[in-house]
């Protein structure tokens, strides 16, 4: 079985406090409220994939266009292949 000790007196009366106002025992109002502010936490830190992807395009642009065309022959270049 496991257990939690509350060392600090006021942590274990408000503990104490919170169970009584919520009819529970200390053990299920600390579950109780832990299980709400991890919820709260992860609801904060839950971003949209789309909000995360401009938030990267943003911090990283695409350079400026060259101009130059990448076609077989830019790509041949690459591995110092002669032209077919």
């Amino acid at each position: 079985m496991a257990s939690l000790y509350i060392k600090n007196r006021e942590t274990a009366d408000l503990a104490q406090e919170l169970a009584g106002l919520l009819g529970m025992t200390k053990t299920a109002a600390v579950h109780d409220a832990l299980l709400h502010r991890k919820r709260e936490l992860v609801a904060e830190r839950a971003v949209d994939i789309h909000d995360q992807l401009r938030a990267w395009r943003a911090a990283h642009p695409l350079g400026e266009p060259t101009g130059l065309e990448a076609d077989k022959a830019f790509y041949d270049s690459l591995n110092d292949e002669e032209d077919d």
